[in-house]
């Protein structure tokens, strides 16, 4: 018995360097960034139903028999179950991570609460036959959590690298805040339009809403999303000089993400909703959400490496 309690003490007491919890928060990220590729892949592909229980993907047996459509959504269940368990490690890593702010051991917490909730609603989306609104939830809180990851994971390279005071006006921090926002809120009116569309979830998940009114309501958000961004990339680009090369790459990477996912829609909808061009859309769109989300954390809580040295207005 002492041996064992000395083996549990021991383990309490194990701390991890800050490189070892910036890979676990990478590790994190990462995967939450591919199970919002996968799971949209099985909205596309028409696989919600592919699996018709839960947790198991057939009755009396886990595994898929069924074809490819149980095949995608059985392989959507396992990367949901590796993301699951990342998160859990972020969580226990932070917990033992010596000098991370104790908001950001919460985080970690509530990063792991919210990819566990998916497992629920999955129960909860296969019970009531992919009804659109459950399958829209799913997604939004994918975006969420990744959100939570992405500054999960630039707090555990501040810890690494060291903070530098904020060098942009509040001013900027709104609009790009405010950029945020109208990146979240494309990507809602994206899920309204996908669940009026061809690609609800298959023939047998009746579309909500009318296609062209959630075209068009995705057509002004879209309007709003680029004035937006148009006037933070310009602000950027006025006050580059300002800024390290380090950050400007990151800047330039999200306005290429940014530039492709622009360019994939209009592709998509000219060529009648191909799903691998939908599919390359939703993947494209949560990879510009996360850049978008870094670079808000970073204009407020900037990374010493990234800091310039001469300070904005």
């Amino acid at each position: 018995m002492h041996a064992v309690a000395s083996r549990f003490a021991r383990v309490r007491a194990l701390e991890l360097s800050p490189a070892a919890f910036r890979r676990v928060a990478l590790a994190a990220a990462l995967a939450l960034w591919i199970v919002v590729a996968t799971g949209a892949a099985v909205r596309l592909t028409g696989s919600g139903l592919g699996c018709e229980h839960w947790p198991g993907c057939t009755a009396g047996n886990p595994f898929p028999q069924k074809g490819y459509h149980s095949v995608v959504e059985f392989s959507n269940r396992v990367v949901a179950f590796v993301t699951i368990c990342l998160t859990l490690a972020a969580w226990v890593a932070a917990r033992r991570t010596p000098g991370l702010p104790r908001w950001a051991t919460r985080l970690g917490l509530g990063l792991f609460i919210g990819t566990l909730a998916q497992a629920p609603l999955g129960y909860i989306t296969v019970k009531l036959k992919l009804h659109p609104l459950i399958v829209m939830t799913h997604l939004l809180l994918s975006m969420v959590v990744l959100a939570a990851g992405v500054v999960l994971l630039l707090e555990a390279l501040g810890l690494e690298l060291g903070h530098a005071p904020a060098f942009v006006s509040r001013r900027f921090q709104r609009l790009w805040l405010g950029f945020a926002a109208a990146t979240f809120a494309l990507i809602l009116s994206g899920t309204f339009a996908t669940a009026a569309g061809p690609h609800s979830g298959g023939d047998h998940v009746r579309r909500f809403g009318t296609f062209s009114t959630s075209l068009h309501v995705h057509a002004y958000v879209v309007a709003a999303f680029t004035l937006t961004g148009a006037c933070a990339f310009a602000w950027l680009g006025v006050r580059a000089h300002w800024f390290t090369p380090r950050l400007l790459r990151v800047a330039q990477v999200a306005l290429g993400l940014l530039a492709l996912q622009i360019l994939l829609g209009e592709i998509q909808y000219r060529t009648h909703l191909p799903w691998p061009l939908v599919l390359a859309h939703v993947a494209v769109s949560a990879a510009v959400w996360a850049f978008v989300v870094a670079l808000a954390v970073l204009f407020v809580r900037p990374l010493a490496p990234l800091a310039p040295t001469r300070i904005g207005e």
